[in-house]
């Protein structure tokens, strides 16, 4: 077998294993056997660049960095749908519908996912661009990110498909993936996310799509828009998508009559707790297409469509109790505690109340009869209070004024809606948190070392601070709870080899506030080493892309702080990086320039004209753009970005023109 043809058998093998695993949830193989093909995959990919492919399986982990999202237009009108409350709502509109249709009407009914709005181009079954609905005219290419999303096919099986066709679908944060997202930011300090809808929104517009790619969305498909479409109704279509690969959620209906509609509505309006994911409603479409084009659309909407909109569940309950949390930032979360209530399936004892904003809002108090709701079903929130059930003699919540874990008085920074407590330094849950967030996999990764290991660590003076760490020996440890020889000798070795992690990874570890992995990439490659960063006015660090006064602010009151500029020092004397090497004969002739390159060259492998592109200031991209500046061409270029980058009239070089650019 060629090189070549084991490249093609292991993409085909991994497209269908991503679509078992990801969308029919029936794997055929392990975990490791699947990573090991991939592996194998992504060293082929390297060392024959020639038969690269940007619809790879190995695309999944992304890479790519989106600045600006330019603007496309969609080929058909992204339509948004009439909302119905009522059975007498639905009623009416098939009341209006028959006005036009005399026949026998059916109906496809379909769960109204609630999420971001996707229309995603294919080609000759291959995935081309992904666009967000915008204002139903044009949206954002968000194509790198949506190319991330596991359960969508990169190529399909065209057999029953036109050459080129648009899907229309939701991407969607299923409840699992938003819970574990949210016990990770708030294990950082962080705010947790509101609801899996606008986290879900929110991570198409993130500008790594490295970070996209660690997040579970799912792109759930509910239609297509093609000239010549041989198919002739909603449920066809349905049923053709998902045997083409498609997540197509199994739940859809077709219904002969209203009151199998109703029946199904009122089924899922009791059931959509058992989903995995989000649904507020659901979306009734007249299944014939011929049927659907006599009918048309309204200035805004399909008249075909409806969407009926299921009542958000609330429930009423006692506010026994405000306390009050203190994150590994100092950040101060103050805490409903309620008598247990059932809302949407489960029992829910509290409720945040986000800050002292939030509270003098609703002017909620201990004892008050409150209306509970779970905002996105997944956070309960306390939506208002009823006050004719209110004590006469209650009296207004006070915020507290002072930690109540080490009773420093906290601080409210101006223009900040949360309260802080300053004493970092030896404030218990402060403390374990920023240890806890040092180890982390995404700042030093220290293998060996886990949350409840550092709590204890710290719980018996082995350890106060995260400079602390590289002091531990295994004598030290051996003897705490649960440690034996091999686990003491692991964590010892895993801390030591910490010590080799990029600075990028090391200034993320430090903690400082609002200064997340993307963040403390774009500052640390900016400004290079420790000693600019410690120096830097807040000024200059707002000169930085994609940094606001709110970070710059928090980097200069962080490196004038005496104690944390002593960890620092003590990290350096350990050996830890604090800076970032660089080339000596970098320049910025390329500088603003964006480049994507593909093909075999003669004096540079990839990586290397890559890295040079860098160095002189430019930028690689993944895939061509109206953006797109320069397609460097190297030999065996595929024929299909000549012709892209001809029709976006963007110059395509050799690498010989590329010499003389950077000369």
């Amino acid at each position: 077998m060629s090189v070549k043809e084991r490249i093609e058998d292991l993409r085909s093998e991994l497209h269908h294993h991503n679509y078992l695993y990801y969308v029919e949830d029936s794997p055929e193989i392990s975990d490791y056997e699947f990573d090991q093909k991939l592996k194998e995959l992504e060293k082929l990919e390297e060392e024959h660049p020639e038969f690269s492919d940007e619809n790879s399986p190995t695309v999944r982990v992304g890479g790519q960095v989106t600045k600006n999202f330019a603007t496309v237009k969609h080929n058909e009108r992204m339509y948004s749908l009439s909302n119905s409350y009522s059975k007498e709502d639905m009623e009416d509109w098939v009341k209006r519908i028959r006005r036009t249709i005399e026949e026998d009407i059916l109906f496809t009914c379909e769960l109204k996912y609630d999420g971001a709005s996707i229309n995603i181009s294919y080609e000759n079954g291959e995935f081309v661009r992904a666009v967000t609905r915008g204002d139903g005219f044009e949206g954002d290419d968000v194509s790198n990110n949506v190319r991330t999303i596991r359960s969508l096919p990169l190529k399909v099986d065209t057999k029953n498909l036109p050459e080129k066709f648009d899907v229309r679908g939701e991407i969607v944060l299923p409840f699992e993936g938003f819970s574990k997202l949210n016990a990770e930011r708030v294990k950082q300090g962080l705010e947790p996310y509101a609801n899996p809808r606008n986290t879900a929104s929110g991570s198409l517009k993130l500008q790594d799509s490295s970070e996209v790619a660690q997040r579970p969305l799912e792109c759930l498909i509910y239609g297509i828009q093609a000239e010549n479409l041989s198919i002739n109704s909603q449920y066809e279509v349905l049923s053709t998508l998902r045997n083409s690969n498609f997540n197509v959620p199994k739940e859809v209906k077709l219904c002969k009559s209203l009151n199998e509609v109703f029946e199904y509505i009122h089924y899922w309006d009791e059931h959509r707790h058992s989903l995995p994911f989000e649904t507020d409603g659901v979306v009734i479409k007249v299944n014939n297409f011929t049927h659907q084009q006599e009918l048309g659309h309204t200035s805004k909407s399909p008249r075909w469509a409806m969407a009926y909109k299921f009542k958000a569940e609330e429930a009423i309950t006692i506010l026994k109790e405000i306390t009050y949390q203190v994150g590994r930032t100092g950040a101060i979360t103050p805490v409903a505690n309620l008598k247990p209530v059932q809302i949407s399936g489960t029992t829910v004892k509290r409720a945040s109340l986000h800050n002292a904003d939030q509270i003098k809002k609703l002017d909620v108090r201990e004892g008050d009869t409150v209306f509970v709701e779970k905002g996105g079903e997944i956070i309960p929130k306390i939506t208002a209070v009823d006050f004719s059930q209110r004590d006469p003699n209650s009296t207004p919540t006070k915020y507290i004024t002072h930690c109540p874990e080490c009773k420093t008085e906290l601080v409210k920074e101006e223009g900040e809606a949360v309260h802080f407590c300053p004493n970092a330094s030896s404030c218990p849950p402060q403390v374990t948190g920023r240890i806890q967030h040092f180890i982390s996999r995404k700042a030093m990764d220290i293998e060996g070392l886990g949350g409840e290991t550092v709590a204890l660590l710290v719980r018996e003076g082995l350890i106060n601070n995260y400079a602390d760490l590289y002091t531990l020996k295994k004598e030290d440890v051996i003897n705490l709870e649960r440690m034996a020889e091999k686990s003491a000798q692991n964590l010892i070795k895993g801390i030591e080899k910490s010590k080799k992690q990029p600075f990028e990874k090391v200034l993320f570890a430090l903690g400082i506030r609002y200064v997340g992995e993307t963040v403390a990439k774009t500052i640390a490659k900016s400004l290079k080493n420790i000693n600019e960063i410690v120096n830097a006015e807040k000024e200059q660090l707002e000169k930085i892309d994609e940094i606001g006064d709110r970070i710059a602010q928090s980097v200069v009151s962080f490196f004038k702080n005496d104690e944390n500029l002593g960890l620092i020092n003590r990290l350096k004397s350990y050996g830890l990086n604090f800076e970032i090497e660089e080339s000596e004969n970098k320049s910025n002739k390329l500088q603003g320039l964006k480049f994507v390159i593909s093909g075999v060259f003669k004096n540079y492998e990839r990586k290397e004209l890559k890295f040079s592109i860098e160095q002189n200031g430019g930028k690689v991209t993944g895939s061509l753009s109206k953006n797109t500046d320069y397609l460097i061409a190297g030999d065996n270029m595929g024929p299909s970005k000549k012709e892209k980058a001809e029709k976006l009239n963007i110059p395509v070089i050799d690498e010989t023109t590329y010499e003389h650019m950077i000369k």
